[in-house]
């Protein structure tokens, strides 16, 4: 069990969201906010690295967009279905658009497609909680 899915538990309000969604939700927004982050580094450590302009800039967007939806969606106390399905949504879009340009980039840097794997799993999260 996860600690996201731990503190949901705890919560002493209800969530507005199902559990295992919510924390799953959680997870996979923090694990993609890091390879994000981490990818944009690699990116910037490469011989070329403005050939990878637009992918550092989507990485590191991307990277603050899932943190944000991370720390959005742990705060349920007081739930707004309004803020928490945006930016779900708009972790959703910026996952797509980060992995789609990583996805270029992957027969020549194995951390862009750890990256698009990591959006990607972002993605069908963020999908399966506005789903929920």
């Amino acid at each position: 069990m996860s600690f996201a899915d731990q503190m949901i538990r705890t919560a002493p309000s209800g969530t507005g969201y199902p559990t295992e969604e919510l924390a799953e939700c959680i997870r996979a927004c923090m694990d993609c906010a890091q390879a994000c982050v981490a990818c944009a580094d690699a990116c910037l450590g490469e011989d070329d690295p403005a050939e990878l302009r637009r992918c550092i800039t989507l990485n590191l967007n991307c990277g603050d967009v899932c943190y944000t939806a991370a720390r959005v969606l742990s705060r349920q106390t007081a739930y707004d279905s309004g803020i928490s399905r945006s930016i779900v949504e708009t972790c959703l879009m910026t996952c797509q658009r980060c992995a789609q340009e990583c996805e270029r980039h992957t027969t020549v840097h194995e951390h862009c497609r750890i990256c698009a794997d990591a959006c990607r799993a972002c993605e069908q999260a963020c999908n399966q909680l506005l789903a929920s």
